[in-house]
Parts: C-alpha cells; structure tokens; sequence
C-alpha cells in the first residue's frame, strides 16, 4: 500500500505539518511520489511509515530533531551499507544522545559520543503496532443511509492514496461511491443506491414485457 500526508499523519501519529516539514527539509522524503507542486499528493511507502514512527519516538524520549539528523548524518557516513537507518537499525537512547546497536552483541555505536543507555527503541513492536493500524484503517466505518424509505447499511473507507474516501454498499455489489469528506462521501452513496435501484426496476420492468410477449 501507499500513503498519501492525511493517512500518514494519522497512522504515525504526527501532525501534517510535521509530515509536511519532514519533506521539505529533506529528513523523511516519501519515496513512492514526491509533491510536484501545490495541491499535489504525497505518496508514502510502509518503509517510510517505520522511519517516521521511529523518529517519533526518539522525539517522545526528549532527542531533539536536530540530533536525530546528526545521528543520521553519522551512522550513513559510519554505514554507508545502511540506506535507511531509521527503517533498518535498532536505537537506545538515554534522553540525551542515540545509541544503535550492532550485529556485533558487544558493540553498540554512540552516535553523538555521550550519556548512557536508558530507552530502547524496539523496531519489531514499531512494525506490528503500524501493521495493526493499517489494519484499522482498512476495515472502515460502517454507517446506514436511507434511501426511499429504506436503510441501507454502507462502508467508509478512507482512500489512502488519492485522499478523501470511498465508500460501498455491501447489499447492492458493485454500487460504490467516493468523496473529499465523509458527508460528501455519504452523499454520493445515496445517488448511487439511487441509481442503482432505477437500473435494477428497469430490467424487473423488461423482464416482465419479454415474459408477456411471450
């Protein structure tokens, strides 16, 4: 799957201005589409997701951005095998400095020469915990809108990609729909039962005149 900024900022647990200044100040750029001008869509990888959830975390122990770019900045001139450390490294911290750990049990990489190990930063957990807020966000929302007189259970989903939602309707296959917003989505819903109603009464109304020709 890809992300689009709105889908990123609610899975990581960032703010969209966040996402937004991580971009352009070149610390996690999506790699899947870059912004090509105004209005345009990000578009995040799951590898971009963990880089940002790591990055989070390291902040909610007190580093500072600042030293999450110098850590980064060392570990690819001390790794340069390492292409994406905040996706592929396990880190300590203490409040105070980033530790990395190595294949090497006994060694672990001080990547700003100071303090002492307190924190870990598990990236398996961070993996799984984003798998399971994935999974949420696919399942969607159920809601029920009337149509004629009748209600009609229908399910949100929001649409990671191009932004906004779309939206179907379980008990009619096929009748779908999309909005910018959730009311606007619930809307166009209705005009497609709508419409598929009419299409479906139409073809009852043939099938009744070929029965009564022949």
């Amino acid at each position: 799957m890809n992300f689009n900024t709105k889908a990123v900022s609610k899975i990581a647990g960032l703010s969209v201005r966040q996402v937004d200044y991580w971009d352009r100040t070149h610390f996690i750029k999506p790699s899947e589409r870059e912004a090509t001008g105004y209005g345009s869509i990000r578009l995040y990888s799951f590898t971009d997701l963990i880089q940002m959830k790591v990055a989070k975390a390291l902040l909610d122990k007190g580093i500072s951005l600042q030293k999450i770019r110098k850590a980064i900045t060392y570990l690819k001139k001390n790794m340069p095998e390492v292409k994406r450390p905040l996706s592929e490294l396990r880190f300590l911290t203490d409040g105070e400095t980033i530790f990395v750990l190595t294949r090497n049990k006994k060694k672990i990489i001080d990547t700003l020469k100071s303090g002492q190990v307190v924190f870990s930063i598990a990236l398996g957990d961070i993996v799984e915990d984003l798998k399971g807020e994935i999974i949420a966000l696919q399942k969607g929302r159920k809601y029920d809108v009337t149509v004629r007189g009748k209600k009609y259970p229908v399910t949100l989903h929001p649409d990671t990609e191009d932004g906004g939602y779309w939206v179907e309707c379980p008990s009619l296959p096929g009748c779908a729909s999309q909005g910018e917003t959730i009311e606007e989505a619930l809307a166009m819903i209705k005009d497609a039962i709508e419409g598929h109603l009419e299409v479906l009464g139409d073809g009852r109304k043939s099938g009744k005149r070929l029965k009564r020709a022949s």
